[in-house]
């Protein structure tokens, strides 16, 4: 029988500390919430107890960041979508902030298994003054433990209304997209790592964070398969390929903190979970 996983958080500042109210249905839950820098800023981590989706599973998640508030948002693991045998599977995000609001959505990685039939959403709404970074890394496979994407469809949508949007399907038989020079080029992992705004962010602000990120990742390893564009004034966004995971989320994590000191001037705490 499938699942239906649902949760709501909503982050709002109560006597000068960022706190979250949250509801659930099924077996998606929020931890308790941590403050390792300070009250300003609360951290939580997303717990499906089931660790992956199958046929009709749907994981829905509902976050709203009131005005002043900041919440930080993360995963103790991969996101899993199995082999299905009948409807997609799904995880529809929505994430909405209200005028000042910040968000960090910085979820592990989601790994779509050969002959998975999944659906990937995620949808932003900022009000003015809000503002966001984000990431999704995505695996196709598991290559390397010799369980590669040879079947199956990954659906990915990624939006802020009206202003960004990428939606796209990787058929695993589509030979031209997996492996050919304009399309996957062989690579099985894909990621985003992007910083969003309600309202037009700066030019200098803007083109210096250009500037940062490219000198960043010119003497990276996945240089050659990677690159930074604002593709609108409210939204710079990171993009990459790469053979597997690992490299992807040490850059991403690296720019992270550099976009959360140049745009927040705010250091960079990591997730206690990241380490365990």
């Amino acid at each position: 029988m499938p699942w239906l996983a649902q949760l709501e958080l909503d982050y709002a500042v109560s006597h000068g500390r960022s706190v979250v109210h949250h509801r659930h249905n099924g077996p998606l839950r929020v931890l308790r919430s941590l403050y390792p820098e300070g009250d300003a800023v609360c951290h939580n981590v997303l717990v499906h107890p089931p660790s992956g989706l199958v046929s009709g599973d749907t994981l829905d998640i509902r976050a709203r960041v009131a005005s002043g508030a900041h919440a930080l948002l993360t995963t103790p693991g991969a996101t899993r979508f199995y082999r299905t045998n009948g409807a997609p599977a799904l995880q529809d995000t929505r994430l909405t902030l209200d005028a000042g609001a910040r968000l960090e959505w910085l979820p592990l990685e989601t790994i779509a298994y050969s002959g998975c039939d999944a659906h990937n959403r995620l949808q932003l709404q900022l009000a003015p003054g809000a503002e966001l970074i984000g990431w999704d890394i995505t695996a196709l496979g598991l290559p390397n433990a010799g369980l590669p994407f040879i079947a199956g469809r990954y659906t990915q949508h990624l939006e802020l209304p009206g202003q960004w949007l990428e939606h796209g399907t990787l058929a695993a038989g589509d030979a031209l997209l997996m492996d050919g020079p304009l399309g996957l080029a062989g690579q099985r992992c894909l990621a985003s790592l992007f910083f969003v705004t309600g309202s037009a962010i700066a030019r200098e602000r803007r083109d210096a964070a250009l500037d940062m990120t490219r000198a960043l990742i010119e003497s990276h390893a996945l240089a050659a398969r990677c690159g930074v564009t604002s593709p609108h004034d409210q939204v710079i966004v990171l993009r990459a390929l790469a053979p597997m995971v690992e490299p992807v989320m040490q850059l991403w994590q690296q720019v992270w903190r550099l976009w959360r000191a140049h745009f927040w001037d705010m250091p960079a705490v990591t997730p206690r979970i990241w380490a365990m």
